[in-house]
C-alpha cells in the first residue's frame, strides 16, 4: 500500500509490526478521517493512527510510505521434518541393536555356566575310575586318559593335542560333551611312590603321609578323655582336568585336586 498526502509539513512515519497488526504514526496538519478498503484511518489535531489487520505478517520497505508482502518461505518445515524423521530412525537402529548384543551376551553367559555344570560329571566319573584302579595306578595307562606323572610344563588346554589321549565322558542334552584327562603328581612315571626313578633319583610324589599315632582330636572328633583316634594311611594326590565343549563354541575347563588312599 502506498499513501502520499499533499502537505508540505510531513514527516518521516515510524511503524511498529507485531504478528498480524501494525500500528502507523503519522504527523499532519490537519485532523481527517477516512474508511479504506482493509482498515479504518482516524486523525485527530496533528496525529493519526492506523489498525490495520493482515492476513499474514508483513515487511516494511525502506522507501517511507511503501509496502510489500513478505514471501512466505516454503519447504523449511517439510527439511526440518526429514531430518527428525532420520534422526530418529538411526536412534531405532541403535536401540535394536544394543537389545540384540545384550540377549547375546546373555545367552552366551547362560551356555559357559551349562558347560561349567556338565563338568561335574567328568570330574565324577574320573575320581571312580581312580578308586577302581588304586593297584594300577604307578603305571602310565593312555587309553584311560591317565598319565603317571606330572608334565613338565603346564600344557596348552587349548591345543587339540593335549586332548589326544583324553576320554569323553559323554554328552548330554544340552549338548555339551565333556571329556578328561588324569595327572598323578609324581615326578617319575610308571615308578611306585616309595621307589627309584630310571635316572637312580628317588620318587617325588605329593601325598599325606601315614600315622602311627593317633592324631589329636579335631574339628568333628570326640574331645573326651579315652576317645579313639583313627589312624591315617597314607594319600597320593591326583590332579584331573575337565574339558567341556558347548553350543556356540563354547569351552570351559575345570581342574580339580583329589586324594586317593594307597
Amino acid at each position: 500500500m502506498k499513501y502520499s498526502r499533499s502537505t508540505s509539513n510531513v514527516q518521516r512515519p515510524k511503524f511498529q509490526v507485531q504478528g498480524s497488526r501494525f500500528d502507523l504514526d503519522f504527523c499532519a496538519s490537519t485532523a481527517e478521517t477516512r474508511n479504506t478498503e482493509h482498515g479504518t484511518l482516524n486523525t485527530a489535531g496533528s496525529r493519526f493512527d492506523l489498525d490495520f489487520s493482515a492476513s499474514a505478517p508483513e515487511t516494511r520497505n525502506t522507501e517511507p510510505g511503501t509496502w510489500n508482502a513478505a514471501k512466505r518461505q516454503r519447504g523449511t518445515v517439510l527439511f526440518i521434518a526429514l531430518i527428525v524423521l532420520v534422526a530418529m530412525t538411526l536412534a531405532g537402529i541403535a536401540i535394536m541393536r544394543s537389545v540384540d548384543t545384550a540377549t547375546l551376551i546373555a545367552g552366551n553367559l547362560a551356555f559357559k555356566q551349562g558347560t561349567i555344570q556338565a563338568s561335574d560329571s567328568g570330574l565324577e566319573q574320573a575320581y571312580q575310575w581312580l578308586l577302581a584302579n588304586r593297584v594300577a595306578l604307578a603305571n602310565t595307562n593312555l587309553g584311560a586318559g591317565y598319565y603317571s606323572a606330572r608334565p613338565g610344563a603346564e600344557p596348552d588346554w587349548n591345543d587339540p593335542l593335549t586332548w589326544a589321549s583324553a576320554v569323553t565322558a559323554g554328552t548330554d542334552a544340552a549338548g555339551n560333551t565333556v571329556s578328561f584327562v588324569i595327572h598323578r603328581l609324581c615326578n617319575c612315571p610308571d615308578t611306585l611312590y616309595n621307589g627309584t626313578c630310571a635316572s637312580g633319583s628317588a620318587q617325588q610324589c605329593a601325598l599325606t603321609t601315614a600315622s602311627n599315632v593317633a592324631p589329636p582330636p579335631g574339628q568333628g572328633d570326640s574331645f573326651s578323655v579315652g576317645a579313639p583316634g583313627f589312624l591315617e594311611d597314607p594319600k597320593l594326590y591326583y590332579r584331573i582336568t575337565v574339558r567341556t565343549q558347548g553350543p556356540r563354541n563354547t569351552t570351559s575347563y575345570v581342574q580339580s585336586m583329589v586324594a586317593i588312599a594307597l
